[in-house]
């Protein structure tokens, strides 16, 4: 704990610092609260600890390879993030899949959305100290992993898609499966939601905190869940439909009041609009193809692709120079999107509803992480890769 500088006039005012390793953060992230008494009055926060050069290394794979490559941005949204980048490289070779294909992608996208929204409520549970809700929440989590290792033989990156359509198939077993853990989803989402609205002790830490208006969620440019529990509609399965999404109408889940309470109930009725979503897949899932047909060469090009993650939108830049390897490719996360919301949102707050606040948001630094700033003598110009590979090869010796 370091006094802030003008601590002999504010004896009580101290800048607290927190991370990039700290007990209450699960990845790496730097952040500096100031705080008189109790109360925050100013926030910063430094990103980067968790690059892993992603971005480096797909332009020196092919097209497929960075499939594999891209599915473990992130372990939580697997499939999401392959998606994205299937639907960008498809586009650049106008290639669409098959039928049946889009519809198993939204299957699995709706079944990783609960997934990632029961890891999530198991994860706010347990910072909030409700540790009942954490077992719970988690024990149900593994229906949908179970599920995602009987469909795909893995729990965690599935690589369900390719480049043109999907992997795997959906044998009738499968499908009794899904419908069983569907039903059992509804009726847990059930007893959360009444939970989350009702029990009075897990309300004092999350009612009435972190409220942002909508003004201010456009304002600050939040996504997903965080946006919708403030009135916010943004959805790109609505939007902007993609793969299945463009036959199956989907209902945006929003509340008003803004609150921590509301980022919590808008989850736990996404996962009710999953349900239904994955029921109307299979009641009309199409008959045929799998795959269709793509070239080892994309024509040169570029684009976007944009796609509603649980977490909000995912946004991939895609350049193709004609090769069997990309130009160039590009990630946002929404993270990134949503973490000012929490800079702002901790000003007047106490110190202890930070972590409450930052979970809100549902962050994940190793998928929002993409550069690192090296301040040298207050030269901000960019490093060519050869200057960063010196500078790397310097600073290890």
């Amino acid at each position: 704990m370091t006094t802030h500088p003008d601590s002999a006039a504010t004896p009580k005012r101290f800048t607290i610092p927190i991370g990039p390793q700290h007990p209450a953060l699960k990845e790496p992230g730097f952040f500096e609260f100031t705080v008189e008494g109790e109360t925050v009055i100013g926030a910063t926060l430094r990103l980067g600890y968790a690059h892993r050069g992603i971005e480096k290394a797909v332009v020196s794979r092919t097209w497929v390879q960075n499939l594999y490559l891209l599915e473990r941005v992130c372990g939580i949204c697997s499939h999401i993030h392959s998606l994205a980048y299937c639907l960008g490289v498809e586009k650049l070779a106008g290639v669409t899949p098959p039928p049946r294909a889009q519809a198993i992608r939204v299957l699995i996208a709706e079944l990783e959305r609960m997934h990632s929204h029961l890891l999530w409520l198991g994860v706010a549970a347990h910072d909030a100290g409700f540790e009942t809700l954490f077992m719970y929440s988690w024990r149900d989590r593994e229906t949908i992993l179970d599920l995602f290792e009987q469909i795909s033989g893995n729990r965690v990156n599935h690589s369900i898609n390719t480049l043109g359509g999907v992997k795997f198939d959906l044998t009738a077993e499968q499908i009794v499966s899904v419908l069983k853990a569907v039903e059992l989803m509804e009726e847990r989402a059930r007893y959360y939601l009444d939970l989350v609205r009702n029990d009075p002790m897990l309300g004092q830490r999350i009612r009435g905190i972190g409220t942002m208006s909508a003004a201010e969620a456009h304002r600050m440019g939040v996504v997903g869940p965080t946006a919708r529990a403030s009135g916010v509609g943004r959805d790109l399965r609505v939007e902007a439909p993609y793969a299945a999404y463009t036959a199956i109408p989907v209902v945006v889940m929003l509340e008003t009041d803004g609150d921590l309470q509301a980022r919590f109930i808008v989850r736990i009725r996404e996962m009710f609009e999953s349900c239904r979503i994955i029921r109307v897949l299979l009641d009309h899932l199409p008959e045929g193809d799998l795959q269709a047909r793509m070239p080892r060469r994309i024509p040169e090009g570029e684009t976007i692709a944009r796609v509603e993650a649980p977490r909000g939108e995912l946004f991939y830049f895609i350049k193709s120079n004609g090769a069997d390897m990309p130009e160039r490719i590009k990630l946002r996360t929404p993270t990134l999107c949503n973490l000012g919301s929490v800079l702002a949102l901790c000003i007047g707050r106490q110190l202890a509803d930070i972590p409450m606040l930052l979970i809100g948001t549902d962050p994940c630094f190793s998928c929002n992480d993409r550069a690192v700033v090296i301040h040298q003598a207050g030269n901000r110009e960019k490093w060519t890769w050869e200057q960063f590979r010196r500078y790397g090869n310097e600073a290890l010796r």
